[in-house]
């Protein structure tokens, strides 16, 4: 039987909100995770985490697609 992280998974409202509101927002809605803000052509480590999400934002920290777990 797989694993499935528990909460809340992905953000898909967030896209085009500040990178802050939008930690604050995935940190309440699931206070399991850590949000991590990856800028452009930022490296992001290859390895699952179920309390990871990755936020990709844009030179502006606009978040640019869907937050995720992982």
């Amino acid at each position: 039987m797989p694993f499935v992280c528990p909460g809340k998974l992905s953000w898909p409202e967030l896209v085009g909100v500040d990178a802050q509101v939008a930690v604050a927002t995935i940190e309440k809605e699931n206070p399991g995770v850590q949000a991590v803000i990856v800028k452009p052509y930022g490296i992001i480590p290859p390895i699952f985490s179920c309390a990871r999400v990755v936020v990709n934002v844009d030179c502006d920290y606009i978040v640019r697609r869907v937050p995720v777990v992982g």
